[in-house]
Formats: structure tokens, C-alpha cells, sequence
């Protein structure tokens, strides 16, 4: 019987060769297992927490940046312009200024405007006569009848600026009406 019994066990023992093979994980060692996993879970929450802080802080000096250069972006005009008002206060302080001395001092202002103007790229709009009516550029005040083509510049009433390509103010112009 006992033959018998040793050869039922090795029937089953064929029959089932994974029984045999199968890996028996000690407990210990999935403990250890999972406390690595844990390790690694909270290296990497601490991980995801500090770039979501970095990411945070460089979203808010971006802001504060901007801020920044919306409440100093007239810096540069203005540094170019106090100038400007200087030489018209020393003007006024002169006592008996001569005619040509005001032109002149009215046109060395006006030459240090201009600069400031050109470098702070606030540029003038001055169409010539004959020159087609842009609607981007020029506001047309009035038609008039003339001798040239329909929908051109007449007259310049007024210069119109641009700053940056963007424009500031149009030039207000008379423009010859359709025949």
C-alpha cells in the first residue's frame, strides 16, 4: 500500500508540475517589497509637490514681471521728455527774449522732441497731397470737389502718430469727392 501511495503522489506530482516550482514568498520579504513601494511613492509625491511649487513661483514672478513693465513701460518717454520741459521752463524764465531767439529756442525744443518721438518709436502720419486715402491711417473730415482723382488727399488738417505699428491717432485729412 504504501507503494501504491508514493506512486499516486508521484502521479500527482507529474500531473501538477507547477505545484513543485512555485515560488513560496516568504512574508518578510513582500513586507520589504512594499515598504520600498511606499518609499518610492512618497519620493515621488515629494517630487510632484516641488515642481508643482517651482511651477507655482515662476507663474507668479511672470505676473509680477508683467505688472512691473505695464507700471514702468513709459519710463524710457518720460526720461526722454523731461528734457524737453526743461529747456521750455528756461525759456519762459528768460526776460526780454528776442524773436529770433524764441524761434530759435522753440526749434532746438521742437528738433529734441522729435528725437524723443523717433526713439520711443512714436512716429508721424503726414500724407502728401494726391495720396490715396488710407482708412487705417487717415480720417477723412470733409469731401471736396478738385482736379485730381477721387477718394486722394487734399489737404492735411491735422498729423495723425503711430506707436509701435499701432496706431496712436489718425491724420485728419480733406479728400477730393468723385467727379
Amino acid at each position: 500500500m504504501e507503494h501504491m501511495e508514493n506512486q499516486n503522489e508521484q502521479a500527482q506530482t507529474e500531473k501538477n508540475p507547477v505545484a513543485e516550482d512555485a515560488t513560496v514568498i516568504p512574508e518578510s520579504t513582500l513586507e520589504i517589497q512594499l515598504s520600498e513601494a511606499q518609499a518610492k511613492i512618497a519620493e515621488m509625491q515629494d517630487a510632484f509637490l516641488r515642481a508643482k511649487a517651482e511651477a507655482e513661483n515662476t507663474r507668479r514672478r511672470a505676473q509680477e514681471d508683467i505688472a512691473r513693465a505695464h507700471k514702468f513701460a513709459i519710463e524710457g518717454f518720460a526720461e526722454a521728455l523731461v528734457p524737453v520741459k526743461d529747456n521750455l521752463e528756461m525759456a519762459l524764465k528768460i526776460e526780454t527774449p528776442s524773436i529770433e531767439s524764441i524761434k530759435e529756442g522753440v526749434e532746438m525744443t521742437l528738433k529734441q522732441l522729435s528725437s524723443a518721438f523717433e526713439r520711443n518709436r512714436l512716429l508721424e502720419i503726414s500724407p502728401q497731397v494726391g495720396e490715396k486715402l488710407d482708412p487705417m491711417k487717415h480720417q477723412a473730415i470733409s469731401t471736396v470737389p478738385a482736379e485730381q482723382d477721387a477718394n486722394t488727399v487734399v489737404t492735411v488738417l491735422q498729423k495723425g502718430y503711430t506707436i509701435a505699428d499701432r496706431l496712436l491717432r489718425p491724420a485728419l485729412v480733406v479728400v477730393a469727392q468723385a467727379k
